[in-house]
């Protein structure tokens, strides 16, 4: 599908043709050809525009989907304006793959006008663009072509920067030009794709001035007149051309020696075209340069009767566009719509928008249009707006109701109840809400400048110390202030102790100290009846009771669930179904605990509560990975960790968990690195909780990588940091049977014994039963290791059973693995009494099973262990599969495209499971081909068939 943005040219002109720019032409077209990015710079006139269409003329033929837009300085204070031009006409079609918060924000931008700042330019926005572009990226490349970058607006400026800064191997390529002096581009090329190649373009000579007037039809010129139009110009095609269709259209020329009639600017032509329309369609273009999507039905609700008869009248100067597709009227350039709009004076502006405010169908629009109607304070106009913002907050657009929220507090008299300041706090913590950290920070910095009553002040201080995330180090200032604000009232107080329960968990790393002051929020909270913060405290206890196995855990779960619940914190990431998913989660019931998140994400998905989505997606994957669904808990996984990386929000704890899924059904290598990235924020953020998940996962990861030494290390670091924050639920972080078997391979079956004994106690104390079928198949292989291994096979047996009625579907796996690994040294055992035990056909089961979990880094060890024989059957350091030792030369991603090809993977499989494009799997595959000294993709099977027997 291509989107054109069309403009009126010339008579006779043809912009496909570029004259005097062929090198940088052919320069920028096989930039474009190898799939990168282009960013044309120059100052004004100079022809950035033309060659942009000819380049996208050129290259759209490979470009599924042409997305355009072309802003102009009036129109920069507009938001979302470049937006609406990218994404109007393919918004319907890819609406469907956008999750409903980002849908509902996306079209909002599309159907509204207001501010000139970010403020409605909200994270859930933010990853609506990126997400739109990924959709059409999805049924095929993607090119956008942007003219004049300089005048885009704030809010589309940045929007496409966060998505180009995000996109990878996606098939979306940006073309895009700027005005710039000098060598004033880096700050564009920052905000572009990696692979961007910055063109500049520099004046024509003056037979090249000559060729493009006679191109455009601009004849018959003297040398002497094109020698002064190009002295005049300074070579600017497009003032050449102005100063020759001026000349051209002139009944006189002028005199020898008299100056040329320069035009200023693009603007005061467009003007010139409006000036010929009659005061009646200018007022009706005006109403459409208002209007979000102007339509001819709008027109007429806002009271222009003869719409259509003045609109034709529009499109014959070529002001509008006579291709538009849909029922929404297009102006030929966004300039003339800017033009429209900045030149009319205020008054009728307001007139215009009052219109709107009744004719729009849309309450959200209607709202904006009437805020941009009234001027001063109005407590009619305000409340609506607050309306507007409940309506969005209810739409699951936090982003939208902060910005309407915004407005409403402006307009807002000083006197009334609820006030301007109250307003712009529910605005911030709409903000939160939305992920939009640093805006909400600064509207609460800006209430705090000016309030004077403590429970403003407390609300501020609040929305300070939420939007510092899990660095809350850094606000260990404003605990005093706020204590001292909150002075006695219970109500306030609870807010500031359930932050300083906050507090003592992620920063003193304390959960002693965390649970009593969660505690201590709930009392305060009931007394001063603020049930929201009350339930929000009780969660939060019963959280930590049960990461720190206290017996009270499940009757603190039973409070925080009691009626009267509160919907916000029902659903909140730190609410109260959160904490009985953990709950469930821990207690073994996977089947109600998967149930129980699966509807959590889908009501803050309707919401639009992006952090707590990023979490519970994790939480989603955690139990999918706990129930033996590697691949799926893997995919889930990827998408929490792409939405956290997107949001800024929650990325160390999403990396945590993605890593191991990677060991468990992806990349050993990528598991490794996300580890170390999850342990790397948790500790800049000093976030000690997070710190021993990430050393867990980073020691898991190495004993599936085949380095147990490392994972001895990582895991006994773990255990210090538990003991020392005093957690005892050994199903917490389950790394207790890793860290044994870990100690096993290592040589250390006393320590491992050790480690097995002291979690058992704390695993039979709670009931954990999968834990203590884990921790039993650890002691298997102590047994094995002092060469008792008849128990050993035993144990084993039963710990399978037991792991498979539990649902633990990798962990069962696990077992019949050490089960196959031992029998070949059961065997060969005296006291084996002649029974027959097969050998290597053992591992058919655990390679089952393996297979069933989607578990690919597990299922090449049994590959392995099945192929080297009974002498390699040893619980030793796990070798690396032998079917790969022919790809120890490639880089990390060729060895995982070749390790993809040996499963069988396709191209197109191969790309979406790394996440990449098609092209770029093929340009891997022919690296490989060249290092290995092969030529396709049955030899990389071959080669590893031939390992395999070697």
């Amino acid at each position: 599908m291509t989107v054109p943005r069309d403009f009126q040219e010339p008579p006779r002109s043809r912009p496909d043709v570029v004259i005097g720019r062929e090198d940088l032409f052919t320069s920028a077209r096989e930039q474009l050809g190898r799939g990168g990015s282009v960013l044309l710079h120059g100052p004004a006139g100079i022809g950035k525009s033309t060659v942009l269409r000819a380049l996208a003329a050129d290259d759209a033929g490979g470009a599924r989907t042409v997305l355009r837009c072309s802003a102009t300085e009036s129109e920069s204070h507009l938001p979302f304006l470049a937006l609406a031009d990218l994404f109007g006409l393919v918004l319907d079609d890819i609406s469907g793959a956008l999750p409903a918060a980002q849908r509902t924000a996306l079209e909002s931008a599309l159907t509204g006008r207001g501010e000139s700042t970010l403020q409605r330019d909200g994270l859930a926005l933010r990853l609506a663009v990126l997400s739109a572009l990924r959709a059409l990226a999805a049924r095929g490349p993607v090119l956008v072509v942007a003219d004049d970058l300089q005048w885009l607006d704030a809010a589309s400026a940045e929007l496409l920067g966060f998505a180009a800064r995000r996109l990878g191997d996606t098939p979306v390529q940006m073309l895009c030009a700027v005005r710039t002096e000098g060598q004033e581009y880096d700050r564009h090329l920052r905000a572009s794709p990696p692979d961007t190649l910055a063109v500049r373009l520099g004046p024509l000579s003056r037979t090249q001035v000559s060729a493009l007037l006679d191109h455009r039809g601009y004849t018959p010129l003297s040398r002497s007149t094109i020698r002064d139009i190009h002295r005049t110009s300074g070579g600017n095609p497009l003032f050449a051309l102005e100063l020759g269709r001026a000349l051209a259209e002139s009944p006189t020329r002028p005199r020898p020696g008299e100056p040329l009639p320069v035009p200023t600017s693009l603007r005061a032509l467009v003007l010139s075209r409006l000036e010929m329309l009659s005061d009646e369609a200018r007022r009706t273009l005006l109403v459409a340069s208002a209007g979000a999507r102007p339509t001819l039905a709008l027109l007429h609700a806002a009271g222009r009767e003869h719409a259509e008869a003045e609109t034709a009248q529009a499109a014959a100067l070529g002001l509008l566009a006579t291709e538009g597709e849909g029922p929404a009227l297009r102006f030929a350039h966004p300039l003339i719509s800017a033009a429209l709009y900045a030149e009319a004076p205020a008054h009728e502006r307001r007139a215009v928008h009052a219109a709107l405010s009744t004719a729009a169908s849309d309450p959200i629009e209607r709202a904006r249009h009437l805020a941009l109607a009234t001027t001063g304070t109005d407590p009619e106009v305000a409340a609506k707006l607050a309306e507007a913002a409940a309506l969005a907050r209810d739409r699951g657009a936090p982003s939208v109701a902060a910005s309407l929220g915004l407005l409403a507090a402006r307009h807002t008299p000083a006197d009334s109840a609820p006030g301007p300041d109250e307003r712009r706090l529910q605005a911030a913590e709409d903000a939160i809400t939305a992920g939009e950290a640093d805006l909400a920070r600064d509207i609460a910095r800006d209430v705090l400048t000016r309030a004077t009553v403590p429970a403003e002040r407390v609300r501020a201080w609040m929305v300070v110390i939420e939007a510092a995330g899990q660095a809350l180090g850094d606000v260990d200032a404003v605990f005093p202030q706020v204590l001292a604000d909150a002075g006695d009232d219970p109500g306030l107080l609870a807010l500031v102790h359930y932050q300083l329960a906050w507090r003592g968990l992620v920063v003193e790393g304390d959960f002693a100290e965390a649970r009593q002051e969660a505690a201590h929020a709930a009392e305060l909270a009931a007394r001063g009846q603020d049930r929201r913060t009350e339930l929000m405290a009780l969660s939060f206890q019963a959280s930590t009771e049960t990461l720190m196995g206290h017996p009270d855990a499940p009757a603190t779960v039973e409070r925080a669930l009691k009626e009267p619940q509160d919907p916000y914190v029902a659903c909140h990431h730190n609410g109260a179904g959160s904490a009985r998913f953990r709950w469930l989660i821990m207690s073994d019931q996977l089947p109600e605990a998967r149930a129980t998140i699966t509807a959590l994400l889908r009501e803050v998905r309707r919401r639009g509560m992006v952090e707590s989505e990023v979490h519970f997606l994790r939480f989603l994957a955690d139990t999918e990975l706990r129930s033996g669904h590697c691949g799926r808990a893997l995919d889930l996984a990827r998408e929490s960790l792409r939405l956290a990386r997107d949001a800024g929000i929650g990325e160390g704890a999403s990396a945590m968990l993605a890593s191991l899924a990677e060991a468990s059904a992806g990349d050993v290598d990528r598991a490794l690195a996300l580890a170390r990235e999850a342990a790397d924020h948790a500790e800049v953020d000093g976030d000690q909780m997070y710190l021993s998940r990430a050393l867990a996962a980073l020691g898991y990861a190495q004993l599936v990588a085949g380095d147990p030494a490392a994972a001895v290390r990582s895991l006994r670091r773990v255990r210090e940091l538990e003991l020392s924050l005093g957690i005892n639920d050994p199903a917490r972080g389950r790394w207790h049977g890793d860290l044994a078997e870990a100690l096993v391979r290592v040589g250390e079956p006393g320590e491992a014994q050790d480690v097995i004994d002291t979690a058992r106690v704390h695993a039979l104390r709670l009931g954990r039963e999968s834990v203590l079928a884990v921790l039993d198949r650890a002691e298997a292989l102590v047994r094995a290791a002092r060469g008792e291994h008849e128990a050993a096979l035993v144990r084993l047996a039963s710990v399978q059973d037991r792991l498979g009625r539990l649902g633990y579907g990798l962990e069962e796996a696990r077992a019949a693995f050490a089960l196959a690994r031992l029998r070949p040294r059961a065997a060969a055992s005296p006291r084996a009494g002649g029974t027959p035990l097969p050998g290597p056909a053992s591992y058919d089961e655990a390679a089952r099973l393996f297979r069933r979990c989607r578990a690919l880094p597990w299922l090449r060890q049994v590959d392995a262990a099945a192929a080297a024989g009974p002498a390699a059957a040893e619980p030793a350091s796990v070798a690396p599969p032998v079917a790969l030792d022919a790809l120890e030369g490639l880089a990390a991603m060729e060895r995982q495209v070749a390790s993809l090809v040996m499963e069988g993977a396709t191209n197109r499989e191969i790309a979406a499971r790394l996440f990449i494009s098609v092209k770029t799997v093929e340009a891997t595959l022919t690296r490989v081909y060249r290092k290995l000294g092969i030529r396709s993709r049955v030899d990389i099977v071959r080669l590893a068939a031939g390992r395999r027997t070697t």
